[in-house]
């Protein structure tokens, strides 16, 4: 059989030029029962310019006789005097090592109006012939023995699957990238668990299967017919596949989901990669919340498949937005408490009557927040593919390469990128590259990606915790305090601290030096037209805030509301301080407002200073800094002399302030035209920068002091990378090293 298989396959040139040979008589046939189209809109642009991706294109052609591309042509047309641009989607093949143009379709405008991928599907869906169309993405792949199972596949359209006959044809994955670090691992095991048992379930009995990626079989006539297999509205049809499934579902389709046939599929591999992807659903997600197509189903299901999509879809996103709640709510509902007096007065009465029922809520409590359920799909569908033995063998292993630490840390990117998206709209498509990439992430990078959405919530969670630990009387022990705030800690460490853990040469010392001073002149340089968010701070700055330029006002006013939370730190704690006295007036937090105002004015001399001094009179400017330290260290004594400051108040007063300030830099960024009407802008960019310097400093801190340890990187690199990455890291260092020594 291996060898008849053989002389098809590689015949000779001979064979191939006669007409009637066993290989020609099976290309035709081929040729008849099957076409294969790649879509390509670039492919015209990248002819024209040179570029070597049309040459690789083109060769893919050649050694492909059956390869079809599809692109759009962009050509400039004159009618008189008048020049404009005409665009048509072509169709080539290759013929004699030129590509060879089938069919020119001329298109009403430009083909690009909404998001990319359905765009470059719905133009060159017209080029494909036959009944059943399966769509098959860039980073997958298939198989010689899975090939042979394509007719049983699509036998299935005339099998009875219930009421209606299939209209999507589900098929199971194979990821094939788990092998190239402990990250990669995870994702294999989180997407095979989806693609498998997942989508088995969601297919049946609960018939909420929709389409969630390739490689669907698509009833190719069904779908040509209403609408195509993607919508492609900008921002709304973000996450295009999954609509293609809404829509097959409203207009009275099946689908169905089968087992015995796989395609590979690589998937993301780095946790920046990991991340955007992530970023890109949840935006996806955010966007469905707010569709039609969603509102219409709701409608139309019944109760039961109604609750069925919702926890399968958009349903998943707001459970984890409320876990996430769940923390703010209950620190600043204890925070609130401690800091007003009334948790004193709880226990005491608790204590009076025995509180040997709380302590047992709280210790049942910390057993729940481990969190240990969310992992329970990927060990059942590990166990059912390759023993529960097996299967608990590889959950350990995943729990000592820090999978809690991941899956904690890929929470706050969904609920970040949701809770986003449903506050001001604005989602975008986020390039991941799909890349074979397992590189070292510089801190900047790292900074840029995850900032907003884990560092500052970190941050925050953070400083309520010590706040509680400080203040608090419930859990004034340390066994009572750990049983009520573990998991809380577990989170701000995973929040703040998993970029550089799963970042390779994450702890190296040369490595940390160099992203120190890429950090450093990154925060420092002054952005401007044309600069990139790479390049400058202020260029990303910007770029942070785009969403609250396009909100409306509702978006602005909750915005500003969310921010008011801040104020409770500063509201508490100023009539805590030894310098008080006791006194519990509202005078008190009046007074300490004359902090903020007094900042604000330095940080409006600082920004006029710098605008006129800086440039030209170097010597005022640092003169100018000099008389404002000395005055803040008088005030500091004249407080310390007359006013019984300690020092112990002057942290608790950077606990109370810190918070403010940032609430205030939130308003101000929501409220931007009227702050820059009143000419405060470079004064709020000032304090801003002032922030992002404290929290990359207090992120980088402890990172650096484990990088000073060389059994630390050594450790890293063992436990998360495979062998022969480790290997290769072993070796780069080596080579890093003889380098250094020549250049001695």
């Amino acid at each position: 059989m291996l060898e008849g298989y053989k002389a098809v396959t590689v015949p000779s040139e001979k064979e191939k030029k006669r007409q009637r040979s066993l290989y020609a008589q099976l290309e035709a046939v081929t040729d008849m029962k099957f076409t294969y189209v790649a879509t390509c809109q670039n492919y015209g642009i990248q002819k024209r310019s040179g570029d070597r991706r049309a040459t690789d294109i083109l060769n893919l052609m050649v050694n492909n006789p059956s390869l079809r591309v599809a692109y759009i042509d962009e050509v400039e047309e004159g009618e008189g005097e008048k020049v404009q641009k005409v665009y048509y989607s072509v169709l080539v093949k290759a013929l004699d090592n030129l590509d060879q143009e089938i069919y020119r379709i001329k298109l009403p405008g430009t083909a690009k109006i909404g998001e990319g991928k359905p765009e470059n599907q719905n133009h060159a869906i017209i080029f494909t012939r036959g009944e059943a169309l399966q769509t098959i993405d860039m980073n997958q792949d298939n198989y010689l023995e899975e090939a042979f199972k394509m007719r049983n596949l699509l036998e299935e359209f005339n099998e009875d699957h219930g009421v209606r006959p299939p209209t999507i044809l589900g098929v199971r994955e194979h990821i094939f990238t788990g092998s190239v670090s402990s990250l990669a691992w995870f994702m294999s095991n989180q997407e095979t668990s989806f693609v498998t048992l997942g989508q088995r379930v969601l297919a049946r009995p609960l018939k909420v299967r929709f389409h969630y990626g390739h490689p669907d079989v698509f009833d190719r006539i069904f779908h040509i017919t209403r609408g195509g297999i993607s919508k492609a509205s900008r921002g709304i049809n973000l996450s295009e596949d999954i609509f293609a499934g809404f829509n097959s579902t409203l207009r009275r389709g099946n689908i169905t989901h089968h087992e015995y046939i796989q395609v590979g599929k690589g998937r993301d591999v780095g946790l920046n990669q990991i991340s955007l992807f992530e970023a890109k659903v949840a935006c996806g997600n955010g966007e469905q919340t707010l569709s039609r197509d969603i509102y219409r189903l709701g409608h139309r299901f019944d109760f039961f498949r109604m609750l069925s999509c919702y926890f399968t879809t958009t349903g998943f996103y707001v459970s984890s937005m409320i876990v996430v709640f769940t923390v703010y709510a209950f620190l600043y509902g204890r925070l609130y408490l401690s800091l007003s007096g009334l948790e004193t007065a709880i226990m005491k009465v608790a204590s009076s009557k025995g509180d040997d029922p709380l302590k047992a809520a709280m210790a049942s409590q910390s057993l729940v927040q481990i969190g240990f359920l969310m992992a329970l799909p990927m060990v059942m569908e590990m166990g059912l593919e390759r023993g529960f033995r097996t299967a608990i063998g590889d959950m350990i292993i995943m729990q000592l390469q820090l999978a809690p630490v991941f899956f904690t840390f890929s929470l706050g990117t969904k609920v970040h990128y949701f809770g986003r998206t449903i506050l001001h709209g604005g989602a975008k498509y986020r390039a991941t590259g799909r890349g074979f990439v397992v590189r070292h992430e510089k801190f900047a990078e790292n900074y840029r990606m995850h900032s907003r959405s884990h560092f500052v919530k970190a941050l925050e969670i953070l400083i309520l915790l010590i706040a509680y630990r400080i203040y608090g009387s419930a859990g004034a022990g340390t066994t009572p305090y750990m049983l009520l705030s573990f998991s809380m800690w577990f989170l701000v460490v995973s929040w703040l601290f998993a970029p550089f853990l799963f970042n390779p040469s994450g702890f190296e010392w040369p490595k940390m030096v160099e992203d120190w001073d890429d950090w450093t002149k990154w925060i420092t340089s002054r952005g401007g037209i044309g600069v990139p968010a790479t390049k400058s701070w202020e260029s990303w700055w910007e770029e942070e805030q785009e969403h609250l330029q396009y909100t409306g006002f509702v978006g602005r006013y909750l915005e500003i509301v969310l921010s008011f939370r801040f104020f409770l730190y500063q509201y508490g704690i100023v009539y805590h301080l030894n310098m008080t006295n006791g006194d519990t007036s509202l005078i008190v937090y009046a007074l300490s407002w004359l902090v903020i105002v007094a900042v604000m004015i330095i940080l409006k001399i600082v920004s006029m200073g710098r605008k006129k001094f800086h440039a030209d009179f170097q010597l005022m400017f640092r003169l100018l800094k000099l008389f404002m330290f000395i005055g803040c260290v008088f005030t500091l004594i004249i407080l310390f002399t007359f006013l019984n400051l300690t020092v112990r108040d002057i942290f608790a007063s950077l606990l109370a302030f810190i918070p403010t300030g940032w609430a205030l830099l939130q308003i101000a960024q929501a409220c931007r035209p009227v702050v820059k009407g009143l000419g405060m802008w470079g004064s709020v960019k000032a304090l801003a920068r002032g922030y992002e310097y404290m929290m990359g400093i207090v992120i980088l801190v402890p990172v650096a002091i484990l990088a000073w340890f060389p059994f630390v990187s050594e450790f890293q690199t063992r436990l998360l990378f495979n062998q022969a990455f480790s290997r290769g890291l072993q070796i780069q260092r080596i080579l890093a090293g003889g380098k250094k020594q020549k250049q001695k």
